[in-house]
């Protein structure tokens, strides 16, 4: 069957107009702030969206059934084809002169990883700042229709257990129609944006701070408006607490936010991935908030702003932030937490392969993965002694079929063979070990801040270009779960049958 090349194109122009429409929201924010680059915010857009239309009308007359094969290259395709026009912005305005590290800031926006090559944030127009973190929410909400309305239909089943009793779409449809599931997650994902930006705002943030980073926060983005990120509010406890709050709702399933708000919190409490990711979530806080306490120290954990380390608070807070921030691929940081201790170091390094929860706004390997493998694992050692028995994997009260935890073992094999080509690419490239595996880690898991010489406080604008494009690589396939991506380079992908 020959690829329907018109449906792909038409759906890439529709995207096109997409992104333009947004960059004119960010032109219309770069009016009203008077920051000088409104009318090339503007041109960009305009730039995006006559290309779109251009495309979408002569690709009118195609054949409206996608296969397979056509829902690959639109997925993967079309986040390149955001991430391409994304740059536009940048370019008209000549904030990043440079294509390399323009393409970079957009694809760690739009696959909300948050890794930043600007030396100086607070000094970009208000209009840009806004369409960074555009990038992040467009991105964070693709993601989530992705897992609840797309990937479902090519069959990548690992990712769809979402709390129910079989993979696919219809295991936790929130209604019987695709459309009208992403309207009621697009409702849900506004109004976590919109209840976040009032909070923020009544704890002290700026209006412009507060909806900027609540974009971020809500897609697990890590963008911020600060050169120190958080660590700019340290002296704001409240303002951390609250994005803490909204970083946990965004690494939670959001079909189990959605069960929430219908009162059904049943459902939420039974669901086993919940349960192991808010326990994980506890587990690890409390450890670094000990090791924190009695072992860090204190002149080498902020970014400028001294903590009060004799206080219990100080430590659990930042200690919580800093666990939530990675194990949700935000990345947003309070502290430099590789230089806490040793320890330390190596544990959050750890944590960058967890990720949240399935059909979250999260990157990494997802709690639920990590849950099935466990069990599996129990499960191999009953074998060996009952060769004979029957013993499937169970996942909230039902049997898992054996295609999805072979799924689930294959994507964790692919994930962790990515890691290491992805570390062997950055040590080539001249990059020590700690911060080879440290941005193959966070670049894959969409993390955001790495290690090394691209730890928490420092910036990518130093990695060399080719370090740059090998890291948006991992960026891309880390956020659409591998196997959507890396299937285009299997040479069966592209016979025709």
């Amino acid at each position: 069957m020959r690829l329907n090349f018109k449906i792909i194109l038409h759906f890439l122009g529709l995207l096109l107009c997409f992104n333009g429409g947004f960059m004119l929201i960010a032109a219309l924010i770069s009016y009203i702030y008077s920051d000088g680059v409104a009318t090339d915010i503007t041109l960009a857009g305009v730039t995006a969206i006559f290309v779109g239309v251009f495309i979408m009308l002569n690709t009118r007359k195609h054949n409206r059934e996608m296969n397979k094969r056509e829902g690959y290259l639109v997925v993967t395709f079309g986040w390149l084809i955001m991430a391409l026009s994304g740059t536009l912005p940048y370019v008209f305005t000549d904030t990043i002169p440079s294509f390399t590290n323009a393409f970079f800031e957009t694809i760690s926006g739009y696959t909300t990883t948050g890794a930043s090559i600007l030396n100086d944030i607070e000094a970009m127009p208000e209009g840009i700042l806004f369409w960074r973190s555009l990038t992040h929410w467009i991105g964070g909400m693709g993601i989530i229709v992705l897992a609840v309305a797309i990937l479902p239909l090519l069959g990548i089943g690992g990712m769809q257990l979402f709390a129910a009793e079989a993979p696919g779409p219809s295991a936790d449809k929130l209604h019987p129609r695709i459309t009208d599931t992403a309207k009621r997650l697009w409702l849900i994902y506004v109004g976590y944006t919109a209840a976040e930006t009032l909070f923020l705002s009544l704890a002290g943030m700026s209006f412009f701070d507060a909806i900027n980073h609540s974009m971020c926060t809500v897609s697990t983005g890590g963008f911020s408006t600060k050169n120190e990120s958080l660590a700019f509010w340290n002296d704001s406890p409240m303002i951390q607490y609250i994005i803490m709050v909204f970083m946990f709702l965004a690494g939670m399933n959001f079909v189990l936010s959605y069960f929430a708000f219908k009162g059904r919190v049943q459902r939420i409490i039974r669901d086993e991935e919940f349960k192991l990711y808010w326990r994980f979530l506890l587990i690890f806080a409390t450890v670094s908030a000990l090791i924190i306490y009695f072992r860090a120290d204190p002149s080498a954990s902020t970014v400028n702003h001294p903590m009060v380390w004799g206080e219990a608070e100080s430590a659990i807070r930042h200690g919580l932030f800093q666990v939530l921030a990675v194990v949700t691929t935000t990345g947003f940081v309070t502290a430099d937490f590789t230089a806490w201790t040793p320890f330390l170091l190596v544990f959050f390094f750890g944590l960058m392969f967890l990720g949240g929860s399935a059909g979250s706004t999260s990157g990494g390997v997802k709690v639920v993965r990590h849950l099935i493998l466990i069990r599996n694992s129990f499960l191999e050692f009953k074998r060996t002694l009952h060769p004979n028995a029957v013993l499937p994997v169970r996942y909230n009260g039902h049997s898992i079929s054996e295609k999805i935890v072979f799924n689930i073992k294959g994507f964790f094999i692919i994930y962790m063979l990515s890691f290491i080509l992805g570390s062997l690419g950055f040590s080539m490239i001249g990059l020590d070990f700690e911060s080879a595996i440290g941005v193959a880690a966070s670049s894959l898991g969409n993390v955001g801040p790495a290690l090394g010489e691209f730890g928490p406080v420092n910036n990518f604008y130093e990695m060399p270009s080719i370090g740059k494009w090998w890291a948006a690589f991992l960026m891309l396939i880390g956020r659409l779960e591998l196997f959507t991506v890396l299937i285009l380079l299997t040479p069966f992908f592209w016979r025709n049958r």
